[in-house]
């Protein structure tokens, strides 16, 4: 049962179906689903095929991928399912647009995750203008959640998740949990029409401190949600403190205001996913 308390959606980030099930009998409750390539790589069924050594076609990759994705919509009808599009730094807004909306299509209630390059967020800017919902991943800095806000302006409230990567910030050594607590107070000036999705949580105190601050959605894998349920799913109020010895990240004061175009959106590390993401996807195709 869903604590009452509870004001952040909860996501499971898994590319397993049976997860899924699982969470949903552990939880019982389940408000959405992520997956990216490297998580649909994992899946039992596409380890086993790489392990006989019968890799994937480029169209049976995409086929096992709609795949899942439909099971888990069947699993989570009023949920959001992420599904991410096949990107490379040659991909331009066009190919970024059309995946987009062949995905899309796969389910009535996907969320089509794009990474914050120049070219995907035109991509994400033409699916807003075509009612198509977006997922804006690989966010690393404040900038980047900004420029996602001004991209898809008009949108409605739940069309536009921007993804800040918790767990990778922490393996630089900086406070990753930070950049959740900054962005989430900058769409605080806003429309609300951007949410904050706290992603790659590693453990149960990114998860809690998550709740606390009251972001939007917070999406994790098996093992945090699993772990969260045995303690009887609490929902920490002011008395929780989450201790870290990382480098805290300083909050920016950045308008929402400006063009989409005129804010500065690199970041090594949005370069270095893209190309981990790539990466595994190729892996499975022969």
């Amino acid at each position: 049962m869903k604590p009452s308390n509870l004001i952040t959606k909860i996501f499971l980030d898994s590319g397993d179906v049976n997860e899924t099930k699982e969470i949903i009998k552990l939880l019982g409750f389940l408000d959405g689903q992520t997956t990216n390539p490297t998580l649909i790589a994992k899946n039992p069924a596409a380890q086993k095929r790489l392990e006989e050594g019968n890799k994937f076609t480029a169209e049976e990759i995409m086929l096992f991928y709609e795949g899942v994705v439909k099971k888990v919509s069947n699993l989570i009808p009023e949920g959001s399912v992420s599904v991410e599009v096949y990107a490379d730094k040659n991909s331009t807004a066009e190919d970024l647009l059309k995946q987009g909306k062949d995905m899309f299509a796969w389910i009535p209630n996907a969320h089509i995750k794009y990474p914050i390059t120049k070219a995907a967020l035109e991509a994400a800017e033409l699916s807003i203008a075509e009612g198509l919902r977006v997922n804006m991943t690989l966010c690393f800095n404040q900038e980047q959640a900004a420029t996602v806000y001004a991209a898809t302006r008009g949108a409605k409230k739940g069309g536009v998740f921007v993804s800040p990567f918790v767990g990778r910030l922490d393996d630089k050594g900086k406070n990753g949990m930070d950049l959740i607590k900054n962005i989430v107070r900058m769409y605080k000036m806003g429309d609300g029409h951007s949410e904050v999705l706290s992603a790659s949580i590693r453990n149960l105190d990114h998860f809690l401190y998550t709740l606390q601050l009251g972001c939007d959605i917070a999406t994790a894998p098996f093992k945090v949600l699993k772990e969260w349920a045995e303690a009887g799913m609490p929902v920490p109020g002011d008395e929780y403190g989450y201790q870290t010895n990382l480098e805290s990240i300083p909050y920016q004061e950045i308008s929402l205001e400006k063009p989409w175009q005129e804010y500065n959106i690199g970041h090594e590390m949005t370069d270095a996913g893209i190309d981990r993401f790539a990466s595994d996807w190729n892996n499975l195709i022969a």
